[in-house]
């Protein structure tokens, strides 16, 4: 997943997760991440996924947006890149991943290891006699 980490404005230090693309920041109340700071427009831009490329970041033609201090319409975005919209600076990247437990499979495992050696303990009993 893709998070949005804003660093700067009247939101700092807040932090928006982008499940479902195109993902748009703006003002607008349909906006993922609303931010209603100066100079941000009401559907500022929009990223989105692109499988070869990655994240791709479309701004809207009348909004300015800045990508690691250059001037942007669309440009593929790379963990850790800064975006300034109007007076706003977000930091863009990867969410952190979440491991699913393992303790299930490692007691069934564990248990499968247990009965196959108690099997082979009885066989050889039972082949000895």
């Amino acid at each position: 997943m893709v998070q949005l980490i804003v660093l700067t404005g009247k939101r700092a230090g807040t932090q928006a997760v982008a499940r479902r693309f195109p993902f748009a920041v703006g003002r607008a109340v349909q906006a993922g991440l609303v931010l209603e700071d100066d100079g941000v427009w009401d559907r500022h831009l929009e990223i989105d996924l692109r499988s070869p490329d990655g994240a791709l970041l479309k701004a809207s033609p009348e909004a300015l947006t800045i990508v690691n201090g250059e001037s942007v319409r669309e440009a593929v975005l790379h963990n850790g890149d800064i975006l300034e919209l109007g007076s706003v600076k977000l930091r863009f990247g990867l969410s952190p991943t979440r491991q699913r437990s393992l303790r299930l499979r490692e007691a069934l495992t564990w248990i499968a290891l247990a009965a196959l050696c108690l099997a082979q303990v009885a066989l050889i009993y039972w082949l000895t006699e």
